[in-house]
Formats: C-alpha cells, structure tokens, sequence
C-alpha cells in the first residue's frame, strides 16, 4: 500500500506519541490548525464545527469522542471534519484539567458532597467500570460471578457528574474557540484566494505574451 510504514508502529510508541507527538505539541497544534483553516468550507461552518469538537472534549464519553462531535455538527450544520479536529482539545495535556473540573462542577450542581474528585478518581472509575463490565459478561458464560454494581456506582459518582458538570464549560470554551476562529479562517481564505486570482491573473498575461505577435 502506498505511504504505508515499512515498520508498524507498536502501541508502546502510538501511546507514547498520543501523549507527548515526536515533533512536539507546538508542531502538532501547527499542523491543526493549518488543516482547520484549509477545510473547503465557510468560515462559519468551519469554525461552528470546531466549536463542536472542543464542546464535545469535555464530556466522559471517551472513545466516542468523534461519533458525537460529528453528529453535534450535523445537528447545527457544522463542518464535520472541524469537528473532528475541534475534539483534539481534549488530549494527555488537558484532560486532567477538564475532568477535574467538569467532575467537581456536576457533583457541586448535584448536591453530592461526598465521594470522588479529581482526574486521578475518573481514571480509577473508568478502570473499574471496564473491569466490572468484563467481569459481567463473563459471568453471562459461567465464569465468575456479575458485577453489575460497580457499573452503577460509577454511573452515579463518575458517568453522570462529569457529563452534567462539563455541559457549562464546554459550551463557555467552545464559544470562545469559534469566536477565535472564525475570523482566521475568513482572513485565510481571503488571503487564499487573492494569491490564486493573482497567480491566474500572471497566467494569463504570460498566454497573452506568448500569444502576441513578435
């Protein structure tokens, strides 16, 4: 296959490159943002799709992170590819932030005073909830015994919490990213298309200095 790696990547290095990119995250948010402003679409709608993407970013729905923002930009008729590269905001670096605040913030919405705060306790949830679903399901074929509970506890202090609590600051943040964005992309594109009009306007005259006669 064409541009396929002679030696695959192992999961020790992709793991490794999600959480820190061999050319850095400066190049990395480079090369998003050069990819967000050369979508082929209005600024509005490429700007409203990223917006999207970083709402998306602070729900606990991990794994699904592109599934929801497309179909949040579908909803509002956003561009779905800047919605996918909108839910880039949520990564190694500013996860920790973003759950520790959005957990915080629905348990406080919640009147829940008690229980567990911080990245480390929605790590530790999503750990448990996994290992309680496998632990279930095995269950379903005579090994083990279910363990449905934990499935439940987690729903109640991790799942529900976050997902309430990141609603308010994930709007606030992806407000804030569209109207960031939306007059770079316009100033973009502009730029963009004076360059190619003056590059087909010098053509042109190169077609008519050829074309006339000596």
């Amino acid at each position: 296959m064409v541009f396929k790696r002679r030696t695959p990547l192992t999961w020790g290095r992709r793991i490794t490159d999600a959480i820190y990119p061999r050319t850095g995250w400066r190049r990395a948010l480079e090369y998003f943002v050069h990819r967000l402003r050369r979508l082929p679409d209005t600024p509005h709608k490429i700007a409203l799709g990223f917006a999207c993407g970083v709402f998306v970013s602070f729900s606990p729905l991990f794994g699904f992170h592109f599934v929801y923002a497309g179909l949040c930009a579908l909803i509002v008729r956003g561009n779905v590819l800047a919605a996918f590269i909108g839910t880039f905001v949520g990564n190694p670096l500013t996860f920790p932030f973003i759950a520790t605040a959005s957990l915080g913030l629905g348990r406080r919405f919640l009147g829940i005073h008690d229980g567990p705060e911080g990245f480390h306790s929605v790590k530790e949830g999503f750990l448990g909830a996994f290992s309680g679903l496998w632990q279930s399901l095995m269950s379903l074929v005579g090994v083990g015994d279910p363990a449905w509970d934990k499935l439940a506890i987690f729903g109640a202090e991790i799942f529900v919490p976050y997902m309430l609590g990141g609603i308010l600051p994930g709007l606030i943040v992806a407000m804030g990213s569209y109207f960031l964005s939306r007059p770079v992309i316009a100033a973009y594109q502009a730029r963009r298309r004076s360059k190619l009009l003056e590059r087909a306007q010098q053509k042109l005259r190169q077609k008519k200095d050829m074309a006339a006669p000596g």
